[in-house]
């Protein structure tokens, strides 16, 4: 069975990066080692995998990529330490005209 990796690294600059490989041991090590000078990592040597999720479908590992990358700093710090409770909080709405703040 082939396995689909969401990641997250945490690079030098403490900045977060999201991606999505099928070999995580070698994608991480391409991080590091600056494969793609043009990558987002590449000045942000070297990396640490901070958390990554396992898929068997591709499309699941490519949807939950794209929703991560759409994550606030503090939603992804949030999911790197198993904090669920303030991913739920952070993920709610303060817009003053939501629907929970209406009278």
């Amino acid at each position: 069975m082939k396995f689909y990796y969401v990641y997250i690294l945490r690079c030098s600059d403490n900045s977060l990066y999201v991606g999505i490989t099928n070999n995580l041991e070698k994608r991480v090590n391409e991080h590091n080692d600056g494969k793609l000078t043009n990558a987002y990592t590449f000045k942000r040597r070297p990396v640490d995998l901070e958390r990554y999720q396992d898929f068997t479908e591709p499309n699941q590992a490519i949807y939950f990529e794209k929703k991560l990358k759409k994550w606030s700093k503090a939603k992804k710090e949030a999911l790197i330490k198993g904090d669920f409770d303030m991913i739920e909080t952070l993920a709610e709405c303060r817009n003053a005209t939501h629907h929970k703040y209406k009278p």
